[in-house]
């Protein structure tokens, strides 16, 4: 695999740098691989979109990631972070340019990643037809297939951060003017379809099938829909046919909840530190973990330890932003503090909720001896669901498994669409078996029926999955005023131990669309090109 993705970032390279300069016999390279000599073979197409999936781990490597500003933007959490740390976060949170006015270029770093990630899609898509497919046309469109899902997936994260973005189908180096967010949800929504219809049925550990596709796309059409006010997606899918492919992934039957069917697990098993204890001995961790590949994943961004600082950007770069500022307690390793939870969240849980304990660690509750002399907005209550681990000793798990270290090293994967997401959004598609697929969510989390309506359903979700990264956009397309309004508050929280107010008023949130501030890096280097979005001038 080293092998293979060190050809991965030379065919980069050669893609970003242009070709060697060549002898005066005009020889081919035989020692490198550019874009001239290579996507000639089916070989070269699996090294190719192997390449593409290592850029869906880039975007998130460094920056703000996009599963982070999710939660930091919701009313799920506050920016956190520690006492003395820039207020970088507080900005974001508060959708406030004054709070941080040196920040102009937090989402730099993400921006960046995405065309380059971008780009690799966009090479593989230009060349795919030159490549001898030795006759296996399911396998060449099972290819392209993979490589418009992830195109589609880059474009959605970021039409949802900054909606007007350059639209970029081809490999280029132009300076591309951005384009309205009708045009990029119609791009999203053509490379799903193909995706949907062309994509492989069997369900194979990292890698994205025909499900996803149909999974993705009902989001796809929720978010646009709700925000934009609209009865179809950009006039390409309509909600019979967002409906009807999450009925497929369904009855499928290649996807099903994690504690149910008398399979032995319940919901905190989704998740490594809820799943996990001090051994007896002490010297190590016990766990009933359903494991990264389990029946409710349907898609997710896959991490392991061997991230380094070399180019290998195989680690989960992000998680250690929300681990406990600094500080250990088995099995919670220590982090940067991000993404404090809001007391409302906590105290909201129905009674008997199990999701409650398993998707939260409170600190008093549990008997930790925090010290919040260091912490900014702390609440008493941090996330569980994505957050490092600790060994009895107090040594990072992924540096006590060889890693670099703990901040590059985080191997959990990115669980981006669970079966239980694929249900709720049936459910609110309005299936026929609504009530069902409703029910079948609450038993899981050990409570009783409810009636199945839209408030019912959305405040199911923010319960299923926080700190999954989506509960800021359900909020969001629920319209730009429920989501401003929900979200604002003036509160109390301790920075440094000292009480402090904070507010997010909805005024600030109203005025930027609920959208963020574009890179004002890009934006020169642009010449004027890009303009930035209303609310951070």
């Amino acid at each position: 695999m080293k092998t293979l993705k060190n050809y991965i970032f030379i065919l980069a390279c050669s893609m970003f740098m242009g070709a060697c300069s060549s002898s005066f016999l005009d020889s081919e390279p035989i020692t490198e691989l550019t874009d001239a000599n290579f996507y000639k073979t089916t070989k070269d197409a699996e090294m190719a979109i192997v390449g593409c999936y290592d850029g869906l781990q880039l975007i998130y490597d460094d920056g703000v990631a996009f599963p982070v500003a999710s939660e930091v933007l919701s009313d799920n959490t506050f920016g956190g972070t520690g006492n003395t740390d820039g207020l970088g976060y507080q900005q974001i949170d508060e959708f406030d340019l004054s709070r941080s006015p040196s920040d102009l270029n937090q989402f730099e770093p993400n921006w960046k990643n995405y065309y380059k990630a971008l780009y690799r899609v966009n090479m593989l898509l230009s060349k795919i037809d030159q490549i001898d497919w030795e006759g296996e046309v399911a396998y060449r469109n099972s290819i392209e297939a993979q490589a418009r899902f992830l195109r589609a997936y880059f474009y959605f994260d970021m039409v949802r951060l900054w909606e007007r973005v350059p639209l970029i189908i081809v490999p280029t180096k132009d300076n591309v003017p951005q384009s309205e967010p009708d045009a990029i949800y119609a791009q999203i929504a053509e490379d799903l379809l193909f995706a949907a219809e062309n994509g492989m049925e069997e369900v194979s550990p990292g890698r994205i099938n025909k499900w996803a596709a149909k999974s993705l796309l009902a989001r796809v059409f929720l978010f646009y829909t709700g925000y934009y006010n609209k009865t179809d997606l950009v006039g390409k899918v309509s909600k019979a046919q967002a409906l009807q492919g999450l009925e497929d992934v369904i009855s499928s039957q290649k996807y099903g909840l994690v504690g149910t069917n008398n399979d032995g697990k319940e919901f905190k098993d989704l998740w490594p530190a809820a799943s996990s204890k001090a051994n007896s001995a002490k010297d190590g961790l016990e766990t009933t973990y359903a494991g990264k590949d389990n029946k409710e994943t349907i898609f997710a961004i896959k991490y392991n330890i061997t991230s380094d600082y070399n180019g290998n950007t195989d680690g989960n770069h992000w998680l250690v932003m929300l681990g406990l500022r600094e500080q250990s307690f088995c099995p919670y390793g220590k982090g940067w503090g991000a993404c404090t939870v809001n007391p409302k969240l906590y105290n909201a849980f129905e009674n008997g909720d199990k999701r409650k304990s398993a998707s939260i660690i409170a600190i008093q509750e549990e008997g930790l001896n925090f010290k919040n002399s260091g912490q900014r907005e702390y609440t008493g209550y941090s996330n569980k669901k994505y957050t490092p681990l600790s060994l009895p000793d107090g040594r990072d798990v992924a540096e006590a498994n060889n890693a670099v270290n703990f901040m590059i090293g985080q191997f959990q994967d990115y669980v981006v669409i669970r079966y239980a997401d694929v249900l709720l959004m049936a459910a609110e598609l309005g299936s026929d078996n609504a009530q069902t697929y409703f029910d079948l969510v609450r038993q899981r989390a050990g409570l009783t029926s409810k009636p199945v309506n839209q408030a019912n359903i959305m405040a199911e979700r923010r319960f299923e999955f926080a700190f999954e990264g989506i509960r800021y956009w359900d909020l969001l397309r629920q319209g730009l005023n429920v989501a401003a309004s929900t979200i604002a508050e003036s509160t109390t929280v301790l920075n440094g131990g000292v009480q402090a107010t904070k507010i997010i008023t909805q005024q600030n949130i109203t005025k930027t669309r609920g959208f963020q501030m574009i890179p004002y890096n890009q934006i020169t280097l642009s010449a004027g090109v890009l303009t930035q979005n209303q609310g951070w001038e």
